[in-house]
């Protein structure tokens, strides 16, 4: 779908990027074991700064040089830039032509002048207290590294690990969000991390900043991934939110240097590393023109599983969702409510125990763990107050407060003294569970 280079649109079209599988595929090589794996990283943070230089030239000169590191002693040598720019073999010739050969005299001129300026550009990163990870790196996220031309170079601001989480799923959607729709990311973002799913979003206003608050506030794992460098964070009204996404666990993370400001490019660009970072993407609310569709055209690019809410058909929040619905109606998928959703993923098995089928988890999946635990114990046949305090080891008003949450959600049903499962339990079969293949995320 896009063009996108290290630090600006690449000098080719996506066809020839995708096509060039040898030479433009970053870390289709080793790096060189005399390398300090730190100063290698280094090395590609001071490249991914110079401006033009896509994934398709830096790959073509790791192949050349072997490492980062002796990019840049080329560039800093006498007479360096003119090496890097002259082709070493006819094939090269035959791919830089004039005027892309002057193209690559002025990016070497730049990479020369990067490295000069490496120290600088090092401190800074420092700094900020952002970590370099390369497509290299063991800790760079799997599930990126799979989609066509992951960034190279990432910048995160604290546990690399959380971009790596078992289940991760993306909520995305318009910054004009409506107060149901920002509810709604809130409920959604709350119930996946109660499976041990983390959420990815892009801390934008609306949709983006509900669904990362409902995440830190249910003590899970969150990733935010921004359109601009570190320094120059956007929005700044989410600067707090970002701290806390850090401070509980999470990662904001960046393909752009520290002090790249945001622009009407960045984004689409950060959209594609949102859906590359999910096993799936959930768009809660997204008119017609809305970056959210952007993301959710990623997904589905990606091989990745794509969600949408629906709404009213005169919403103007949900045009968007809705035409992206009937657009793609092989590979979008509506969020029929939250524990469907949860099932659909195949995150309920999760929240399932012996005796209970994943189904039953999922509709419990919202209700609370006091009620979810009474709600189990119910599908297993124990029907009186006192089975369940003895089962469960509460006090009774505990168990009464939980059964009373069932009742008012339609889920349980007592009749002089014993009670049953009703509603989205009602059809749990126990022996289910024990016939039912396992889903797996």
């Amino acid at each position: 779908m896009l063009g996108i280079g290290a630090s600006g649109p690449v000098g080719a079209d996506v066809e020839e990027l995708v096509a060039d599988e040898s030479a433009g595929r970053v870390g289709s090589r080793s790096t060189e074991p005399s390398v300090p794996a730190t100063e290698e990283r280094e090395a590609w943070a001071v490249l991914d700064a110079v401006h033009g230089l896509g994934p398709v030239g830096f790959g073509r000169l790791l192949e050349r040089y072997g490492s980062g590191v002796a990019i840049l002693r080329e560039a800093s040598s006498s007479g360096g830039p003119a090496r890097i720019a002259t082709p070493r073999s006819r094939d090269d010739e035959d791919t830089v032509r004039q005027p892309r050969h002057a193209d690559m005299l002025a990016i070497a001129a730049a990479i020369a002048e990067a490295a000069q300026a490496a120290g600088r550009t090092i401190e800074r990163i420092h700094e900020l207290g952002l970590a370099i990870v390369t497509v290299e790196d063991p800790q760079y996220p799997p599930r990126l590294a799979a989609i066509d031309l992951p960034p190279h170079v990432l910048y995160v601001l604290g546990d690399p690990a959380a971009m790596s989480a078992r289940s991760a799923v993306a909520i995305v959607g318009t910054r004009r969000a409506t107060d149901a729709g920002r509810a709604i990311a809130a409920r959604l973002a709350a119930n996946l991390v109660a499976v041990g799913a983390s959420v990815v979003s892009g801390l934008a206003v609306g949709i983006d900043g509900a669904a990362h608050a409902a995440a830190v506030h249910a003590r899970g794992t969150t990733v935010a991934v921004i359109g601009s460098g570190h320094a120059v964070l956007h929005p700044r009204a989410h600067s707090r939110l970002a701290a806390s996404i850090v401070g509980s666990g999470g990662v904001v993370v960046s393909e752009l240097g520290p002090d790249t400001a945001p622009s009407r490019g960045t984004f689409p660009r950060r959209n594609r590393i949102i859906s590359g970072l999910a096993d799936a993407t959930v768009v809660v609310e997204a008119p017609a023109r809305s970056g959210a569709l952007i993301t959710a055209s990623w997904a589905l690019e990606q091989g990745r599983e794509c969600f949408l809410v629906p709404g009213a058909i005169d919403a103007p929040a949900s045009a968007g969702c809705l035409a992206f619905l009937r657009e793609f109606p092989e590979g979008a998928r509506i969020v029929a409510g939250i524990p469907q959703l949860i099932d659909d993923l195949g995150l309920a098995d999760h929240l399932a125990g012996p005796g209970v089928t994943p189904d039953a988890a999922a509709t419990l999946s919202g209700v609370g763990d006091a009620a979810g635990r009474i709600g189990r114990e119910l599908v297993l046949g124990r029907s009186t107050v006192d089975e369940l305090v003895a089962v469960c080891g509460w006090p009774v008003a505990t168990v009464l407060a939980a059964l009373t949450v069932l009742e008012r959600r339609g889920l349980a049903v007592g009749v002089h003294g014993r009670f049953r499962p009703a509603g989205g339990l009602a059809a749990a079969d126990p022996a289910q569970a024990r016939q039912r293949p396992r889903r797996t995320a």
